[in-house]
């Protein structure tokens, strides 16, 4: 069937350009296919009946977080219609500024040629792919931050079809960070002046280790013992090697943290508390 021809035709022609391969991964660069990309192969956006693509769902709508090793299995659920029943739907990761091969950088392909479909009633169903984000294989370059879109096929019994280069749904794959608080001295005298350290650090992609996230804005929160919620005190910015360090006077026994709010290429992330002893 068109569907299992056409997503065959991805997964086998499937490449990411040398030249967007990072000089520090060079190494790593035969871990992907060469030449150009997909989309050499893959027809472009095209309609034939009455199919249609209601809802992509990436990753549950969440963030896409990669650091330095680790894989990510990420779920991609096309929700489909057509008056005949759907047979199958599938989708695909892109980064890049056009689907074409000269403007493709990376890319999530499923190794699967079929959705797992689960029939929401007679016309529409729902299909789920899995992609895989690997910070040694496809995601490898700080580049690849930010936005990525999403390309779909859907196919419906009756042999219809829908296909989309990028549709409007699209998902954020961001850069793993880091938070660390130090509140000292402890135990402190009531009045005197602490000193909160810590450090923000990203994961790099270039060099797969973790690096300051310099200039940087950064909450600093306090909650007293026994609260129920934090309250920011100031906020310190990261200086050029991602760390943080700024000064409050000890009021009352409680916890301090960091919170940083998070970036289009990098997410949220809170530091562990550090509770302070105040006598």
């Amino acid at each position: 069937m068109r569907i299992r021809a056409t997503v065959a035709a991805l997964s086998g022609t499937l490449a990411l350009s040398a030249l967007a391969v990072p000089a520090a991964h060079a190494a790593d660069a035969p871990k992907a296919p060469e030449a150009a990309t997909f989309a050499a192969k893959a027809p472009a956006d095209a309609t034939v009946g009455d199919t249609k693509i209601t809802k992509i769902t990436v990753n549950g709508g969440k963030d896409i977080v990669v650091g330095t090793s680790a894989k990510k299995s990420v779920k991609i659920a096309v929700t489909a219609t057509d008056p005949s029943g759907i047979e199958d739907a599938v989708a695909v990761l892109w980064h890049g500024s056009s689907f074409d091969e000269d403007h493709i950088d990376g890319s999530m392909v499923p190794k699967s040629e079929n959705g797992d479909c689960k029939a929401v009633n007679a016309t529409t169903s729902t299909c789920t792919v899995t992609v895989v984000a690997d910070p040694n294989v496809n995601i490898y370059g700080n580049v690849l931050a930010g936005k990525w879109k999403v390309w779909t096929i859907a196919q419906g019994k009756d042999g219809d079809h829908v296909q989309k280069d990028a549709f409007a749904t699209s998902a954020s794959v961001k850069r793993a960070a880091r938070l660390t608080t130090n509140a000292s001295p402890e135990p402190v005298k009531k009045g005197k002046t602490l000193t909160v350290t810590g450090a923000l650090t990203r994961a790099n992609w270039d060099t797969l280790k973790y690096a300051g996230y310099t200039k940087q804005d950064v909450k600093l929160q306090y909650k007293k013992k026994g609260a129920s919620s934090y309250t920011t005190l100031k906020t310190v910015k990261s200086d050029t090697k991602g760390n943080l360090k700024t000064t409050v006077k000890a009021s009352a026994d409680g916890y301090f943290r960091y919170v940083f709010a998070g970036t289009s290429t990098t997410p949220a992330v809170t530091s562990t508390s550090d509770f302070v002893d105040v006598r």
